[in-house]
């Protein structure tokens, strides 16, 4: 009976420490406040998140002077890749600078290390095309966006065969605060512009920024001042360089303009670089700039407060050679053999994206080329378009790379004065025919 009593007991203590074990785990978790996953606890349901596929994408562009907005741009690419595809990209973007960007571009392209995409002057698409190096995009989404203005200068036989980036009318650019404080108003022909050098000089103002490190910037004088006296002159002299008909000689008069730009302009032009005489323009140094409105974001960075404004180059007495160069010149191609092509593809619609697009290409101070743009154009921009609507613009001349090359060359060996104007004549004739002869 005794033994009875015992075991009893026993048996009601090992009960009673069982329920108390069991009410402390209990009230444990729930004042922990712990989720399953942090408690290392997690409930099988059998499904599973994919892991996001990896892809890299290699881009290649000519302007290293816009690299912060493209790289921002190309990081919101791969946000909105690995957010709506569920890929994790890594856009790889190289600017080289403009002087080495062609040759290198070329030896990628005929090598096995081509970029999936790349930049090139709208003015070789027919070149790169030949090459079989461009996609034919017109069955992409952004083909519909595009003005059809734009369009047709990205286009070869009815083909669009690159997405256009940079579209502008340019010219000079000038500091309107400086010809406001001397009563100068923009130039309609090379006599007013002599009288606005000869005004700026007498009060102290260095006319011109020169910056000619890279040969594409003095380029530019023969890109403006040829597009002047062919447009408004001699209608049919490229055609005839294209036949080995024409020569240089008889353009010779753009040398008037160009000898003027030299003669007044800021001292130490061949140690100065794009940027740098952007920078420079920018704090006053002088008061035009033979430059594109491409440069205008170094300006107002440099300087937000400057009122920026853009003329026609003058090569003559005749105003109707006074123009403006109106263009679609950087675009984005893609490389028919890239291992990336489908990916290429979005890169370059995204281009065009209707909710990003605008706020990129205004943050370059680029026109707006498609349907999905809505912000409005700088001032700068607006004074060159009243060029346009004036019939004073002429479409970018199309000139053979190697020609357009040679002509930045002579023109900083002929502003150290190694060469004269009949040498650039001799030379630039025989570039063309050979140019010509590879054809």
């Amino acid at each position: 009976m005794k033994l009875r009593k015992i075991m009893a007991l026993i048996l009601a203590g090992v009960m009673v420490l069982s329920m108390t074990a069991c009410g402390g785990k209990s009230t444990d978790t729930k004042e922990s406040g712990k989720t399953a996953s942090e408690t290392g606890v997690v409930k099988n349901t059998g499904a599973t998140e994919e892991a996001p596929k990896e892809a890299e994408l290699n881009i290649m562009m000519s302007f290293p002077q816009y690299m912060d907005q493209w790289e921002s741009y190309c990081k919101k690419f791969e946000e909105k890749m690995l957010a709506e595809k569920n890929i994790k990209v890594t856009v790889n973007l190289e600017m080289p600078s403009s002087d080495q960007y062609e040759t290198i571009l070329q030896t990628r392209l005929t090598g096995d290390d081509a970029p999936d995409l790349f930049t090139l002057h709208s003015n070789n698409i027919g070149t790169y095309n030949k090459a079989g190096n461009l996609t034919d995009l017109s069955g992409e989404k952004l083909a519909g966006k595009i003005y059809e203005n734009v369009r047709s200068t990205v286009s070869v036989d009815g083909k669009l065969l690159a997405v256009p980036i940079e579209s502008q009318a340019w010219g000079v650019l000038y500091n309107r605060d400086i010809f406001e404080q001397y009563n100068l108003t923009p130039p309609e022909t090379l006599s007013d512009l002599k009288s606005i050098c000869e005004t700026l000089n007498s009060n102290g103002v260095t006319p011109f920024m020169l910056a000619f490190q890279e040969q594409w910037v003095p380029q530019l004088m023969t890109g403006l001042t040829l597009g002047d006296i062919v447009s408004g002159k001699l209608t049919d002299w490229l055609d005839r360089m294209y036949k080995d008909e024409g020569s240089y000689a008889e353009v010779r008069e753009i040398f008037d303009v160009i000898d003027l730009i030299m003669q007044n302009g800021t001292d130490r032009a061949m140690e100065e670089g794009s940027e740098a005489g952007s920078a420079d323009f920018a704090i006053g140094k002088a008061a035009m700039y033979v430059q594109g409105t491409w440069a205008a974001n170094t300006i107002m960075e440099t300087n937000p407060d400057m009122k920026l404004g853009v003329f026609a180059l003058p090569i003559n007495d005749d105003p109707n050679c006074t123009r403006v160069n109106l263009s679609t010149s950087t675009t984005l191609a893609v490389y028919p053999g890239s291992q990336n092509k489908d990916l290429a593809l979005e890169f370059a619609n995204y281009v065009l994206d209707d909710n990003d697009s605008s706020e990129l290409f205004q943050s370059c101070s680029f026109n707006p080329l498609a349907s999905c743009h809505n912000y409005e154009s700088s001032s700068w921009v607006d004074e060159a378009s009243e060029y346009v609507a004036r019939g004073k613009a002429y479409q970018d001349l199309v000139l053979p790379s190697s020609v357009t090359d040679e002509q930045g060359k002579l023109l900083q060996e002929y502003y150290v004065g190694t060469v004269t104007v009949d040498d650039i004549i001799e030379r630039l004739d025989a570039a063309f025919k050979n140019a010509n002869s590879l054809n």
